[in-house]
């Protein structure tokens, strides 16, 4: 199992940050382009527990594939939990946490997740996946800071 943990710093409020968080529809606006995010799922503007969200995501190689997440662990204001229930990774669990702080808002990403075909997905993450995944939350950051603070987030990347 692989851990990846990004925190960012945001001068946005509290209020801002979760009404941002809470909409599913605003995860097109912090995923790169390059990875052809489509949501397939007729979606409202805020989320609820248990909500299942479908859509397809492109991977290296693998090309356009399947992902459904559940959206759990919701306490409003301060964080909840997207499941994938169907997607590339063996496991995928995502924790978002936001939380007043000097200068803002944190923003805390925590990510469990596994690759699937044994030593196959162990050399493709050491390869390409881990790299990825790295580059993804680091776009995720600045437009965090782009769309809800001043442009000047300060990333605390662990």
């Amino acid at each position: 199992m692989y851990t990846l943990h990004k925190e960012i710093i945001v001068d946005t409020t509290l209020q801002e940050a979760w009404d941002f968080i809470r909409n599913p529809a605003n995860l097109n606006l912090i995923t790169p382009d390059d990875m052809a995010f489509e949501i397939l799922t007729e979606l409202p503007e805020e989320m609820t527990e248990g909500m299942l969200v479908e859509y397809r995501v492109n991977i290296p190689v693998l090309g356009k594939q399947p992902w459904l997440s559940e959206l759990k662990h919701i306490v409003p204001q301060s964080s909840f939990v997207d499941e994938q229930k169907i997607g590339p990774y063996k496991l995928w669990y995502h924790y978002h946490g936001i939380e007043a702080c000097e200068g803002g808002v944190l923003f805390t990403d925590h990510v469990v997740y596994e690759v699937p075909f044994g030593f196959l997905g162990k050399l493709a993450h050491s390869l390409f996946i881990g790299k990825t995944l790295e580059r993804i939350f680091s776009f995720r950051e600045k437009q965090f800071a782009h769309l809800l603070g001043t442009g000047n987030g300060l990333p605390k990347s662990k």
